[in-house]
């Protein structure tokens, strides 16, 4: 490339060729771009085609009319709705009715009673305040499979007595899964709680309204994502549970969606695996959905209730 000057009529030519600066910079900066950000995308990628394709496989065996997972290695090879069809003519729309009717209780009792308790440790201060919650704490540390004794026995004694919330009863199981969520989730919204102003339970106590009304109508407002975050956990941990609702549940048409799909795979022989998948699939769906609904509380809801104070 040349470029001449006007006046005295010099040529000044200058050469195209990078320059060795830049020729001997260029892999440093590949380099350096790898060790910062290249290996994250491998990273991604890996956990992304290891989540996927478990998914994946399910779905495909779901469509698979020979009811087995093995029976080819492609993917949807073999497409009908069989298997779909054929969960209807069994329990799975019961099992499916109980599973969202004692887990929608269990997650709109946890947060009632969650936000309540929690209302009470964050406003009042009373004798025992803090060796409550401290207690609160320490129970949560014991692991839950040390109480499933305890808690046959009880519910068996109390099928004596009142059978409505006694062994084989989803009111029983219910109960159980609000006295087990109680203690975390009062923990997890007690931190919340705190960092609503105490400015305004004294402005509406100015106002005239009771503790009762503030709870109501201003708390539980402002305090909305940590409520969506708890219910859904509740919803999830309650959804997905099997050995409780295996001791307490009995009959077949009692069964929540975990206990029925697995006395499906019971047997591993003779399981109908496509049943069990096409189960599986749509079991999925209402969480799919609750997260997408509370999406947007999740992220603040845990953040903030991380931090007590």
């Amino acid at each position: 490339m040349a470029a001449t000057s006007t006046r005295t009529g010099t040529v000044l030519r200058t050469s195209t060729k990078p320059s060795r600066s830049l020729e001997h910079h260029a892999p440093v900066h590949g380099v350096r771009w790898w060790r910062e950000l290249g290996w994250r995308h491998v990273v991604a990628v890996v956990m992304v085609v290891v989540c996927v394709l478990p998914l994946l496989y399910v779905l495909s065996a779901s469509f698979n009319p020979g009811g087995t997972l093995t029976g080819s290695n492609q993917l949807f090879r073999h497409v009908s709705a069989q298997n779909y069809q054929n969960l209807w003519g069994r329990y799975f729309g019961s099992w499916l009715l109980n599973s969202l009717l004692v887990c929608t209780v269990t997650a709109v009792g946890t947060v009632l009673m969650g936000a309540a308790a929690a209302y009470a440790f964050s406003r009042f201060r009373f004798r025992g305040r803090r060796g409550s919650l401290t207690f609160l704490l320490l129970v949560q540390m014991f692991p839950q499979m040390l109480a499933f004794v305890a808690i046959f026995l009880l519910l068996l004694s109390l099928s004596k007595v009142f059978p409505a919330i006694g062994v084989n009863s989803q009111l029983g199981l219910i109960a159980v899964y609000l006295g087990g969520a109680l203690g975390v989730n009062t923990f997890l919204m007690y931190g919340f709680f705190n960092t609503v102003p105490r400015e305004l339970d004294e402005a509406a106590k100015i106002d005239g309204a009771t503790h009762a009304q503030i709870f109501w109508t201003i708390i539980l407002r402002l305090v909305a994502p940590i409520l969506a975050v708890v219910g859904l956990l509740s919803f999830v941990s309650s959804y997905g549970e099997f050995i409780i609702a295996k001791i307490v549940l009995q009959r077949p048409e009692k069964w929540t969606l975990a206990v029925g799909l697995y006395s499906w795979a019971a047997d591993e022989k003779t399981a109908p695996w496509g049943l069990f998948a096409a189960g599986a699939v749509l079991a999925a769906i209402p969480v799919v959905l609750l997260f997408q609904f509370l999406q947007k509380y999740i992220v603040s809801g845990l953040t903030a209730g991380s931090v007590k104070g």
